[in-house]
């Protein structure tokens, strides 16, 4: 049963990872906004801006960015899963012998490579605009690991949204929130620099810890409570999701 899975999915994988490599466009589309935003925070607003560290204004902001990256990429989740609802590909799925979690399962791992994809060329991009970091092979694989997390929990967010959407402008929208959630965080400014129920909110939103997290692995600093806090965020919220996505497809398949 579980080799009968793991074949669906690679197979249903598969057919959505042909439809990126044929429009390539969707990755570079992700990347473009990340790195505008890099440029301007960089070059037009760093030198206005204090975090009171001595790192550069890139190395400071870098993590933020990475995760707007990945919120702007799971939209196109959304939308390629909704086009498959209206397309009449589920029908099709459900009278072949095929295991019903690989069709969802294939819309998710398609989202990872690419954001995969998307991430490596905003830090490539960083690098070029002076990014550095000492972090260990160690530390890396720890960022590595947050971001599929953040991946993974977003994009069955995103799945909710591509089954529940009514229209195709519905089905991405739900993204835009996401991306502007990094904007109250920790990611651009302290946040102890913010006015008082702003701060707040920024302190204790998920946000703000995997930002500190990565932040820390990228400095070679002490990760402190904030790994726990961030990894307790994204696990709940993966699984809620999980849950949810899951009980959204059985009522469309029903």
């Amino acid at each position: 049963m579980t080799s009968h899975v793991l074949s669906d999915t690679g197979a249903l994988t598969g057919r959505s990872l042909r439809h990126i490599l044929r429009s390539p466009d969707t990755i570079i589309t992700t990347a473009v906004t990340p790195i505008a935003l890099m440029l301007l925070f960089v070059y037009v607003l760093g030198g206005a801006i204090s975090t009171g560290s001595d790192e550069s204004y890139i190395d400071y902001m870098l993590p933020g960015i990475l995760l707007i990256t990945i919120a702007s990429g799971i939209a196109y989740t959304a939308y390629r899963l909704f086009l498959d609802m209206q397309g009449g590909i589920f029908e099709r799925f459900q009278s072949m012998p095929i295991a019903r979690s690989s069709v969802l399962w294939g819309h998710v791992l398609t989202s990872l490579a690419a954001n995969i994809v998307s991430v490596a060329i905003v830090i490539g991009v960083a690098l070029i605009m002076g990014f550095r970091t000492g972090a260990s092979v160690g530390a890396w694989l720890a960022v590595a690991g947050i971001l599929i997390l953040f991946t993974l929990a977003l994009t069955w967010l995103a799945v909710i949204a591509g089954l529940s959407a009514k229209t195709v402008d519905g089905a991405s929208a739900f993204s835009y929130p996401l991306i502007f959630l990094p904007f109250i965080s920790s990611a651009f400014v302290p946040t102890d620099s913010m006015p008082g129920p702003v701060a707040w909110f920024a302190e204790y939103q998920p946000v703000t810890s995997i930002v500190n997290t990565i932040r820390a692995l990228f400095s070679q600093e002490s990760v402190g409570t904030d790994i726990w806090v961030a990894l307790a965020w994204l696990v709940g919220i993966l699984v809620v999701a999980y849950v949810f996505a899951i009980a959204a497809y059985r009522r469309k398949v029903s």
